[in-house]
């Protein structure tokens, strides 16, 4: 008897717990179910994530293109560059500080070779360019569409452009010759050989009267574009004269070499060069003025100097293509930035916007052993980097703008 009570008590007891068991179980669901609604209902009263700003960069982002770069030009009016490469194809980009917003607006394969020369007209309507294929062609910027095209604009590749006017337009090609074209007729009115080697760089006076050019003979060439004539060759320089600008509110007018000389002459004294500086780089390949003293060269060392003209001085770097030789730059329309491009394919752009308020004192500290070229630009190199050794000291230090002039502008 006693055994079978304890056996009922332990069925008893199993079951109630059983029993419990049970309810336990529904308790744990019931509860489970209240967590996840608890858990929606203050995912819904959270605020949803704001997305994160874009960030405004110092410059625009570099750009790497499918074959190398050989010109550059900025639009006069809008935040836009043109671009032309070895394949002869032409890309118009839009740029910005502002990181992602650079794109494409559209690109031209209408040259068969090379694009060489790439410029804006001055109201930005239009885009000439000149190629390997001696052809010049004429872009509306727009949509890209070829507007004129002139197939056999010379014998031979043509290498250098210049925009005179909106309907006027020089070019320089491989065997010395300069012509002069009226776009409207599609004709040239001044076909000149004169120069015994490629033509490298055109320059105008602000009158629209004379035009300069520099030439791989190692000559300087004086056109008077008004009379339709020449007038004369500088005497011969040592090396190819690479690029050709105007300085000093067009008294002196500067000649890039390919032995990294800059020659300087006098305005109506272009026969023989005034003064001449060895920038101390591989070759001064395409100089680009920034201020009425100041300029920047680039160089096939990969360097971009800035560089002040009398009192002559290398300010330091603006910025590089490491080890490669640089084509061409270009200056923004509101000589903020300065682009570049090179064999590696990029183009980059430099914050140049400090150049402007710079002075260069006559007084020249003694030089260091192994100084360094100056940094520019937060992009540049420097400071103890074997790549910029040796080219030149650390100018123009706050010391010495105190002790100094305050500038010098001397002829």
């Amino acid at each position: 008897m006693a055994a079978s009570l304890e056996v009922g008590a332990i069925s008893i007891m199993t079951g109630s717990d059983d029993f419990r068991t049970e309810d336990t179980g529904d308790e744990s669901a019931e509860e489970t179910k209240y967590d996840l609604k608890k858990d929606q209902d203050s995912e819904e009263d959270e605020p949803a994530e704001e997305p994160r700003e874009p960030r405004i960069r110092e410059t625009p982002e570099d750009i790497k293109l499918d074959a190398i770069v050989n010109t550059l030009a900025f639009h006069p009016k809008q935040d836009i560059f043109a671009a032309g490469d070895i394949d002869g194809d032409i890309y118009v980009y839009s740029y910005s500080c502002t990181e992602g917003e650079s794109k494409e607006l559209w690109s031209s394969g209408h040259h068969l070779k090379s694009c060489r020369e790439v410029a804006f007209s001055h109201d930005g309507q239009k885009l000439f360019s000149v190629s390997k294929d001696k052809s010049v062609h004429l872009m509306d910027v727009e949509g890209g569409k070829l507007v004129t095209r002139i197939a056999k604009a010379h014998s031979v590749p043509i290498n250098a452009l210049l925009l005179v006017d909106e309907n006027v337009l020089a070019t320089g090609d491989d065997g010395g010759t300069l012509k002069v074209w009226d776009m409207r007729k599609g004709t040239s009115f001044m076909d000149l050989k004169h120069h015994d080697d490629y033509i490298s760089g055109i320059a105008i006076d602000q009158a629209k009267r004379m035009l300069l050019t520099s030439s791989g003979d190692g000559t300087m060439g004086v056109f008077n574009i008004k009379r339709r004539r020449f007038e004369l060759l500088s005497e011969f320089q040592s090396g190819d004269l690479t690029s050709v600008a105007i300085m000093k509110r067009g008294k002196k007018v500067v000649c890039g070499s390919s032995e990294g000389t800059m020659y300087i002459f006098n305005w109506n004294g272009f026969g023989a060069t005034s003064d001449r500086f060895a920038v101390k780089a591989e070759s001064v390949d395409c100089i680009v003025p920034i201020t009425d003293s100041i300029l920047c060269a680039a160089s096939m060392d990969g360097v971009i100097r800035a560089i002040n003209l009398l009192p002559n001085r290398v300010l330091g770097c603006i910025g590089q293509h490491v080890g490669e030789p640089i084509e061409q730059i270009a200056r923004s329309r509101d000589s903020r930035f300065l682009a570049s491009c090179a064999h590696d394919q990029m183009i980059k752009f430099w914050d140049i916007s400090s150049l402007r308020d710079m002075t260069v004192s006559d007084y020249r500290k003694r030089k260091k052993k192994d100084g360094n070229l100056k940094s520019l630009s937060k992009k540049a190199y420097g400071g103890g980097d074997d790549f910029f050794s040796g080219l030149m000291e650390e100018t123009e230090a706050k010391k010495e703008e105190d002790e100094g002039d305050s500038d010098s502008d001397s002829d």
